[in-house]
C-alpha cells in the first residue's frame, strides 16, 4: 500500500546485533530499507515476514541484493538482547541487522513512523512467557530516505519479488 504522505527514515541510534550502535539512518543511507517492528519469540507475524523477505532477496542478483537493508527492530528489548537478535535473524539471513534500544526510543521511532506502539500483553503463555501485540506489516523506505509503502503481513513472495526490483529501479508508483 502507497502511502499518501512520504515520511523521512528517522534519526535514530539502536544498538545492533554485535552490541554496537546503529546510526539507522545513516547506515542505510541510500539503500532500499525494508523496516519491521516485532520480537523473536513472535509465534507467526515475525517468522513469516522474515522467512518471506530472506527467501526473495536470495533469488535476486547480487547486485540488487546488497542494495537492499532489512532491518528487524524488537518490541521486546527485555528478552531481545544483542545476542538473542543475531541468533534468531541469523537463522533467515545474516544480512538482516537486529536492532534493540530502550523502549522509550523505539517508541519515539514508532510514533515519527505512525506505528502504533507494541504492548506486552499481562497474560503470560503456558511455558511461562508473555506475548507482545505489535503491528504487522513491513514498512519500506526507498533510497531516497522516504518511506513509501507499507506491505501489511500476508505479503506474498511473488509481490515482494516483483516490488522489490521496480523500487530499486526507482518505481516508486504502482
Amino acid at each position: 500500500m502507497a502511502l499518501v504522505e512520504p515520511l523521512p527514515k528517522p534519526e535514530v541510534v539502536l544498538t545492533d546485533a554485535q552490541g554496537q550502535p546503529f546510526d539507522f539512518r545513516q547506515a542505510t543511507d541510500g539503500k532500499l530499507t525494508l523496516l519491521f517492528f516485532g520480537y523473536t519469540h513472535c509465534p507467526d507475524v515475525c517468522p513469516v515476514h522474515m522467512a518471506n523477505l530472506a527467501r526473495v532477496i536470495d533469488n535476486l542478483s547480487a547486485s540488487d541484493a546488497s542494495r537492499i537493508r532489512v532491518v528487524f527492530v524488537t518490541t521486546d528489548p527485555t528478552r531481545d538482547t544483542p545476542e538473542r537478535l543475531k541468533e534468531w535473524l541469523g537463522q533467515f539471513s545474516p544480512s538482516f541487522v537486529g536492532l534493540t534500544g530502550d523502549s522509550a526510543t523505539v517508541r519515539r521511532m514508532q510514533d515519527e513512523l505512525n506505528v502504533p506502539p507494541a504492548v506486552i500483553e499481562s497474560a503470560p503463555t503456558p511455558k511461562g512467557g508473555y506475548t507482545v501485540a505489535h503491528a504487522g506489516y513491513v514498512i519500506a523506505f526507498t533510497p531516497d530516505n522516504l518511506a513509501r509503502f507499507v506491505y501489511p503481513f500476508g505479503t506474498r513472495q511473488e509481490d515482494w519479488a516483483r516490488d522489490l526490483p521496480r523500487l530499486l529501479a526507482g518505481e516508486w508508483t504502482r
